[in-house]
């Protein structure tokens, strides 16, 4: 028989010619989607104009082929090889967007015949020989299929149609550019911008806490009266007074002594990594992802799990892992002080919901949790070598992580404190904690520099050896004066956080409940690529690390939320993503989430078309691009755009794919990826001797690029002439990665000119 195994990318299909050879057949790479769902006017030519309408077909949109890279030729490639084949192996990802990745192109071009499935976790050789020892049969997988088409599906129609519908109603006359609306982008928009009115609503008050020394025959320590915040001391006269009250009084103490364990933390899963690296390292969102990518596909590398986790436990079948993995893990120099904190061929396996291991809660789950990659543990230090500085450090995490939650609790004796002072007839309370460590267990994980991120609840203190009812004297007494402060401002890793937790925005304590278990909003592949969209947008700024939205993007969430509260709501979006989920697990139907969500859609529209005297202006300068060209973007107008639209990835896979993205121009923007979805047309940008070729009729616009930020169009050199020379997406991607290794600005020119970048290039890669 002749078989066709189709991954999703060129690296894949390099490892799996390394790992199999051609014992199962041809290998051929898609690169990413090689096709985009149809633009709405070639479904509709009616919907070339744009009007606040819906945007839904009567089926579902069909695909078309895309454009851009070699991905015409990889379509024909593959296209070709199937119509002389017996059976297919799908390859690509194993998660709901790589199963569409794979599934659409047998779809678009009809086949018919048998197809198996590659499941696998790590795209080492030993991995990927397992995987395809075990095919599966790749109808088994046609749930995730229908979640990820109505992902897709449900995500066209409505960022489209809301991305219209806002722009001929609310922009502001005069504005330039778009009113960009997303499923996922706009209540993202809306956590930032809740917290900014919260800072600003914030009124700092000031309180008081006493302080006092407690003396016992066997030594001192800190006592203090600190009420909870309902019970704050406002007055300082009050505190005065106490503090007077509790210096020289004497008086029994009640102390209690209770031994505790505390078990290690959850396992990793993308976002978790994300919010970590953030607060500990200050990276963003989108480069935790890329360091996890290159430790999980890189050359000679594959040292940890899929990255794109989405839950924190592992398959119970992976108990057995355990003893390896901890065996050679604790050979490491890093690691082998943990020797004498475990039974290192005993490891603790602890089950269920509250432990690690639980096949309960992987159920309609990609991916387990991120951890070391049990099958490269043979050659580990050849492997080590080849890691930058980043990468040592996010897989050193990814290890400790492991490590912990294989170890013994932590286990410690706590001493709680209390003392009783008599303030005008009525008792205050003074207290003190301490604890002992008994036995470090996984807390030895995280005790060097690189702790785990937590500090503890509250700072304790070595405590003297006492007694239940022992007398204590309290001496120099102090106040302290203190002020509340406002909650803090995201950074991306917080962000990621709060989007993976949608229920925490929502009041029902019945549906906060049910969020609880869902996902939050978007998918931990892409909130990173929707955060920086929303940055490339000007809808959120950055002071530091700290996001921030801008006036633009407050103007815009305080008009949405005004004429269409559920837009905005994180609560609502949650919910439409806990629909996508159950069609994963055949409690939903894909076509009925997709006609529920483009209803809701309509309801907005309605919504939006009766707001009046709303004005919003984007914040694009009115006569300047975002590149520095005369290229204000302006709904209705006319283009020249379409010698580029090659087109790509439709808005609808806003919340799955856009790290695969990266190389591709888009007809429709992901959402958050770019300035806007569906583009209006543009005018096209004249120099002197191209008056006259302008004045011509111009081909017809489709929504295609352009308003496509990662592709902005060719402008004019400041002395006008001859259309300037982009640089690519390769060479923009690489002047980024460099400029952000090197701690370096990118200047503004790179991003427009094809040889200012190559000369940034070429000045820094020396």
């Amino acid at each position: 028989m002749t078989t066709l195994i189709i991954t999703e990318k060129s690296s894949q299909a390099k490892d799996l010619r390394a790992a199999l050879g051609t014992r199962y057949g041809r290998i051929l790479p898609a690169e990413g989607h090689l096709l985009r769902l149809a633009e709405p006017d070639e479904v509709d030519p009616a919907w070339k104009r744009w009007t606040p309408t819906l945007l839904k077909p009567e089926g579902l949109y069909p695909t078309r082929p895309d454009s851009g890279g070699n991905k015409a030729a990889k379509l024909q490639a593959i296209r070709e090889a199937l119509k002389g084949c017996d059976g297919v192996i799908l390859a690509t990802d194993c998660d709901r967007e790589g199963q569409l990745i794979g599934q659409e192109i047998l779809e678009h071009v009809g086949y018919r015949g048998p197809v198996q499935r590659a499941i696998f976790t790590a795209q080492d050789p030993k991995t990927l020989r397992d995987a395809f020892a075990r095919l599966k049969p790749n109808a088994e997988l046609r749930p995730i299929y229908e979640a990820a088409v109505a992902r897709q599906q449900a995500d066209q129609i409505f960022n489209l149609s809301l991305t219209r519908t806002a722009t001929k109603t609310l922009l502001a006359p005069g504005a330039q550019g778009v009113i960009g609306i997303g499923r996922v982008k706009t209540p993202t928009l809306a956590i930032v911008c809740l917290r900014e009115l919260e800072i600003r609503d914030f009124v700092p008050e000031d309180y008081f806490e006493v302080v006092a020394t407690a003396t016992v025959p066997g030594g001192c320590f800190q006592m203090r009266h600190a009420p909870a915040p309902k019970d704050r001391i406002k007055d300082r006269a009050r505190a005065e007074a106490i503090a007077r009250a509790a210096d020289g009084h004497d008086g029994p103490l009640a102390v209690s002594v209770e031994d505790k364990r505390q078990a290690p933390p959850k396992l990793y899963d993308l976002p978790a990594l994300q919010k970590t690296c953030g607060q500990r390292w200050g990276w963003s969102a989108d480069r935790t992802l890329s360091v996890a990518q290159e430790l999980y596909d890189g050359d000679g590398k594959k040292l940890i799990t899929y990255p794109r986790a989405e839950a924190r436990y592992l398959a119970e079948n992976q108990i057995a892992d355990a003893p390896r993995l901890v065996g050679a893990l604790t050979r490491l120099r890093g690691f082998a002080h943990l020797g004498e904190h475990m039974d290192v061929d005993r490891p603790v396996i602890r089950k269920g919901k509250s432990g690690h291991f639980c096949d309960r809660a992987l159920e309609g789950v990609s991916h387990h949790a991120v951890i070391p990659n049990v099958n490269v543990m043979d050659d580990l230090d050849a492997r080590l070598v080849r890691l930058s500085d980043d990468e040592k450090r996010l897989f050193a995490l990814i290890c400790r992580s492991y490590l912990a939650a294989v170890m013994p609790d932590y286990a410690y004796r706590q001493t709680s404190v209390g003392m009783a002072v008599q303030v005008d007839g009525k008792p205050v309370p003074f207290r003190a904690v301490g604890r002992i460590p008994l036995i470090m267990g996984w807390k030895a994980a995280f005790a060097s520099a690189e702790s785990d991120g937590k500090a503890e609840e509250e700072t304790e203190q070595t405590l003297p050896n006492l007694r239940d009812g022992e007398a204590a004297r309290l001496s120099e007494p102090k106040v302290e004066a203190k002020r509340t402060q406002a909650p803090p401002r995201y950074n991306e890793g917080t962000l990621v956080d709060a989007m993976q937790n949608a229920w925490r925005f929502v009041e029902d304590p019945a549906l906060r409940d049910r969020l609880k278990e869902a996902k939050g909003i978007g998918t931990p592949a892409t909130r990173a690529e929707i955060i920086k969209g929303l940055r490339k947008q000007n809808l959120l700024g950055a002071d530091g690390k700290w996001l921030s939205p801008t006036p633009a993007g407050l103007r815009l969430f305080e008009t949405l939320r005004a004429a269409a509260p559920t837009l905005v709501d994180p609560g609502t979006t949650a919910l439409w993503e806990l629909k996508l989920d159950e069609v994963v697990t055949g409690r939903a139907d894909f076509r009925a989430v997709i006609d529920a969500i483009a209803a809701e859609a309509d309801h907005l529209i309605g919504a939006l078309v009766g707001q009046r005297g709303a004005a919003v202006d984007p914040g694009l300068p009115a006569t300047r691009g975002r590149f520095g060209t005369k290229s204000g973007f302006k709904p209705g107008a006319k283009t020249g755009a379409k010698r580029r639209a090659t087109g790509s990835r439709t808005a609808s896979a806003e919340t799955d794919a856009a790290p695969r993205t990266r190389r591709r121009k888009t007809a429709v923007p992901l959402d958050g990826d770019s300035a806007v979805t569906d583009s209006p047309p543009t005018k096209p940008r004249r120099t002197r001797k191209a008056k006259t070729a302008a004045s011509a009729p111009e081909p017809p616009a489709t929504s295609s690029a352009a308003t496509d930020t990662s592709s902005p169009p060719a402008a004019p050199r400041a002395g006008g002439g001859a259309w300037r020379k982009e640089p690519t997406d390769k060479m923009l991607a690489f002047a980024r990665s460099l400029a952000e290794r090197k701690k370096i600005e990118l200047p503004a020119a790179c991003l427009a000119d094809f040889d200012q970048c190559r000369q940034f290039l070429d000045q820094h890669t020396r």
